[in-house]
Order: structure tokens, then C-alpha cells, then sequence
């Protein structure tokens, strides 16, 4: 058996949640000689996109592709009922690969994304195989402080959130009025609030709780989370994760060509437009908004709309090209926008400083990958 330290990483659909789990994997070897396996759920054939980034791999961070499974065509990533069938369907193959990694590797932990399939039944397989289940949470500070609270605040409530009179408070938090809470929580009958509320009861079982945030981003949020409990996780705040370079840590020379475009623009002068890989717009809102970019005359590549400033809808639930066009002049030439490019600018200096040596996204990093090597 190799006596490298190894981690199994399981991230959830969509290269949003890959690349920061990818991104820890690096982290983790280059800098502590942790090796790792990232196992992947699979419904056919891997796109382009996720082969790009596995085969650039260091050879110590592995992947493993689950046997793909047949889905209800008409089911799809945005529905809750996907993550069910994909979980039952994948348990086993999931049982069975980390068998095999706990055959051949000193497993120390099984780091999970809590949006991926599994949810709920990977407490009942790291229990079973006896490896240590630790959360990776991609989103913000705030969300998994509110999910902390959740189990409380359901058992306190008895109206839909939306309807409540007064805001929302979380320790370390700015109030939040219930009306501006998450798309899955606004209905409480609905799966998915069941579904995130089950997930929440059990964010104390983990080991530990990874974050990709950091103290200078969201300071209250996170001194909150890191308030000792009976029974409460430590929390890691290694963030932010990002992509540097290729992943082999080389430049590559063939950049695409909006990237060599971007290079000759002038600085702060390009909006930038992405939904994710996952998000969708309907085809009226998708033509309001690339008629609304064109109206502002602004530059900018299509890659969501920046929310620093938030445009307002009409009656129908469409953000009108007028509207648009007024929000992106705003953030690239008004007032708020310079506030909000001087704002971006401190959280660059914070976001470096906490990734430098001596850092608290450093610090918090090497205390975990400590734990894991003792």
C-alpha cells in the first residue's frame, strides 16, 4: 500500500464545482505532498471542457469516471429529482471505487461537494468504508452560516419565508429579508427545500467544513463559523482557489482569441458576461439582454450580468433592454461603477494577502492538511 497521504474528492456536476475542487487538488500537492483522486459522476460522455482540464493534471491528482447511467430524457440538472436518481443509481459504483482507493492508498478523508449527487447517502458510504467526510462548499460564507441556521430557523417559521415581516438575522451577517433568500428555499413543500434542509441537519456530522472564501471577504460571516460549539466542524476558509496558468502549472501559448482581444483593450474597459455552466436564460430574456449590451455601446464578452448593480424587472419578469443598457452604462461609467471597480480592487489586495506565506487561506490550508497527515 502506498503511504502517501491520499484524499478522494467528489465534486458536483458542472465545471463550476470541478475547477475549485480541482484547484484544492493542486494546493494540496504542491504544497503539502497530499495526492488525490477526484471521482466523477457521469450520465454519457465527459465534455471537452472537463477532458481539457483532467488531462492537464499533475500525475499525483487522478480521476475516476462512475459508470454512466441512463436518465429520464426529459429530467435534467436543474431538478431535484436528477440528484435522487442519479444517487441511488451510483451509490454502489461509488461504494466500490473507494474500496479500491482504501486498498491501495492511505485514505485520510472523502471531500464532498454538499450540491453534488450524493448528498446525504455519502454520510452512510464514508461511514460504512470508515473514511472521514469532510464538506467542500463552493459558494459563500454567508450561505453556509444560513444553512447552519436553517434546521432552527424551519422549526421557528411557519409561513413561507417571503412572507415575513421583518429581515432575517445571521451573526456576522448584514439582515436579509426572506423574499431575497435562495430560489430553493421559497417554497417549503417543494423537494428541494426538503432536500437542503435534510443536507443542513447534518452539516455538524462532518469532520471538517472547506470554504472557498476568505477573512477579508467575509470577516463576520466567517469569525461567526469559526465560533467554537459542542458538536460543530472546524471551518477552513482556504480561498479563493483560482486557476493560474494551465493545471500543470505551465503558460500555454495557443490562448484563445478573446483572449489575445482582451490584451489590447484598455484597462477596466470590457464587461464581462457568464451564466455559469449551468445557468439558462429564456429566449426573451436571452434577446433583452444581448440588445440591451449592444444599446449600452459598452465592449463586452459573452461568456449573468454583474450584480454589483441590480437591474429592475418589468411586469412580465423581463429585464428590458433599456434597463440593461442603463445598469451596464452605470457599472462602467457611472458613480456606483467606480465605487464598486475601487471596492474589487481592495479584495484583490485581501485575496492576495490571504493566499500569500503567512496568510489565513494559508494558514487555515497547511492546519488541515496537518490533520490529515498525523
Amino acid at each position: 500500500m502506498d503511504q502517501t497521504t491520499h484524499v478522494a474528492l467528489l465534486p458536483a456536476p458542472g465545471m463550476g464545482h470541478l475547477i475549485p475542487l480541482v484547484e484544492f487538488a493542486k494546493q494540496l500537492v504542491h504544497r503539502h505532498h497530499i495526492s488525490s483522486t477526484l471521482i466523477l459522476p457521469t450520465t454519457g460522455p465527459p465534455p471537452k471542457s472537463q477532458i481539457s482540464v483532467l488531462e492537464s493534471l499533475p500525475k499525483n491528482i487522478n480521476h475516476v469516471f462512475l459508470p454512466p447511467i441512463n436518465l429520464p430524457k426529459n429530467l435534467t440538472n436543474a431538478e431535484p429529482q436528477f440528484f435522487v436518481t442519479m444517487s441511488l443509481s451510483l451509490i454502489p459504483s461509488l461504494r466500490d471505487t473507494l474500496k479500491s482507493l482504501t486498498s491501495t492508498n492511505r485514505l485520510v478523508a472523502l471531500v464532498v461537494d454538499p450540491f453534488g449527487v450524493f448528498g446525504l447517502d455519502a454520510f452512510d458510504v464514508a461511514k460504512e468504508i470508515g473514511v472521514p467526510l469532510y464538506l467542500f462548499y463552493t459558494s459563500n460564507a454567508m450561505t453556509l452560516l444560513f444553512c447552519f441556521h436553517l434546521p432552527r430557523l424551519d422549526k421557528m417559521v411557519t409561513c413561507e419565508y417571503r412572507d415575513l415581516s421583518e429581515p432575517v438575522k445571521l451573526p456576522g451577517c448584514v439582515p436579509v429579508h426572506g423574499r431575497d433568500f435562495a430560489n430553493p428555499v421559497q417554497d417549503r413543500s417543494h423537494i428541494a427545500y426538503k432536500r437542503l434542509l435534510e443536507n443542513s441537519t447534518r452539516f455538524t456530522s462532518y469532520k471538517g467544513i472547506i470554504i472557498n472564501s476568505f477573512l477579508g471577504l467575509e470577516e463576520g460571516a466567517i469569525e461567526a463559523l469559526q465560533v467554537e460549539e459542542p458538536g460543530k466542524p472546524p471551518v477552513y476558509p482556504i480561498g479563493p482557489l483560482i486557476q493560474t496558468g494551465s493545471s500543470d502549472g505551465s503558460e500555454s501559448s495557443d490562448r484563445p482569441e478573446c483572449l489575445k482581444w482582451l490584451d489590447d483593450q484598455p484597462s477596466g474597459s470590457v464587461l464581462f458576461v457568464s451564466f455559469g455552466s449551468g445557468g439558462t436564460l429564456s429566449y426573451d430574456q436571452s434577446n433583452e439582454l444581448a440588445l440591451g449590451l449592444e444599446m449600452s455601446g459598452q465592449k463586452f464578452v459573452w461568456v449573468g450580468l454583474n450584480v454589483a448593480l441590480r437591474p429592475k424587472m418589468n411586469e412580465s419578469g423581463i429585464v428590458g433592454r433599456e434597463e440593461i443598457a442603463r445598469v451596464v452604462n452605470d457599472l462602467m461609467q457611472g458613480e456606483e461603477g467606480k465605487k464598486a471597480r475601487e471596492k474589487m480592487k481592495g479584495l484583490k489586495e485581501a485575496a492576495g494577502k490571504a493566499l500569500s506565506e503567512g496568510g489565513s487561506s494559508t494558514k487555515a490550508l497547511s492546519e488541515l492538511a496537518f490533520k490529515w497527515k498525523t
